[in-house]
């Protein structure tokens, strides 16, 4: 068969089709290059009306390090950070490019994303910037595995994180997280009412935690202990790998449990309630009805440390 010859137009080279499509020449530079002699407006001191509450960078993409206490003991993954600080009405910006350069600092020693890590940075992070405070805010995927009740045959789950931490060189440092997990509820009262079957949903139970300053999760891990709070409470755990045996195991589980998206909540609030390190929590379920257009929705809020200051009177 013969090699079918095409066309081959004559293009100007690049340098010609960039001036085509608009590039010219440069200019003539009067502004200095060097760092010491360019103009700083961001350190401008004089009086800018009013205090700023949080300036800083968002959207930050960055791969970090997970350890868990539950397979996988390790894992990376991408996280979504934001920085910021507060700065006086005497100062008219912060020096956003300080924000990355010590994230890439911290990435070349190796960035764990655990409280004791995310303290460490926020209090460098406020020296660097020359500011009182500094806060830090990171959001990830975090994988675990999870096996089928009667074949033990694994697969991995994820949940939605996030950490906060705010640090303040005479308030000392404020921790937060929250953990977004899917569950099966099933509905009590298509239970109580029907001849057979009842109908069940999938249940998004997110938990906004606050916690003591002095937590430590290398010695205990928050992400279990949240999770568990979930789905232990739910009518039954989700299952990446289900054979025939386990889901007639799941789904009788799911039977003999039912919960409502208010028992949801409730549930998972006492569970909170019970763990030493939190000091306050919201519990939301969302559950996504499979007879309703719409979904149930239920929250608790409990602040412990309010409930410590009136018992004492």
């Amino acid at each position: 068969m013969d090699k079918i010859e095409f066309p081959k137009k004559q293009l100007p080279d690049k340098a010609e089709r960039h001036k085509l499509f608009g590039s010219v020449e440069p200019g003539p530079r009067t502004k200095p290059s060097e760092k010491k002699e360019m103009a700083d407006l961001q350190n401008t001191k004089k009086d800018f009306l009013f205090d700023l509450d949080s300036v800083g960078i968002a959207n930050v993409k960055h791969p970090i390090t997970i350890k868990s206490s539950i397979i996988p003991a390790e894992q990376t993954s991408i996280g979504t950070f934001s920085f910021s600080s507060t700065i006086d009405k005497s100062s008219k910006g912060t020096n956003m490019s300080r924000f990355t350069e010590q994230l890439a600092e911290y990435h070349h020693q190796g960035f764990v994303a655990d409280f004791h890590t995310l303290k460490l940075f926020t209090k460098d992070l406020a020296k660097r910037l020359k500011q009182r405070d500094a806060r830090i805010e990171v959001s990830f995927p975090w994988f675990y595995e999870r096996r089928g009740p009667h074949s033990d045959l694994a697969g991995m789950n994820h949940a939605d994180l996030t950490m906060s931490v705010e640090y303040d060189s005479i308030k000392g440092y404020t921790l937060g997280a929250s953990l977004s997990s899917l569950v099966t509820t099933l509905c009590p009262c298509s239970k109580e009412i029907s001849e057979y079957s009842a109908h069940n949903q999938r249940g998004n139970v997110k938990m906004s935690v606050s916690l003591d300053e002095h937590f430590d999760d290398r010695e205990t891990d928050w992400k279990e202990l949240l999770l568990e709070a979930a789905e232990s409470n739910a009518s039954a755990r989700l299952h990446p790998v289900l054979k025939r045996p386990d889901e007639k195991m799941v789904t009788e589980q799911a039977y003999e449990n039912p919960r409502f998206v208010e028992d949801m909540v409730r549930l998972v609030a006492a569970d909170l309630y019970e763990l030493p390190f939190v000091q306050k929590f919201r519990v939301e379920c969302r559950n996504e009805e499979s007879i309703h257009m719409h979904d149930a929705i239920a929250s608790v809020t409990y602040d412990k440390l309010e409930e410590k200051a009136v018992a004492q009177g």
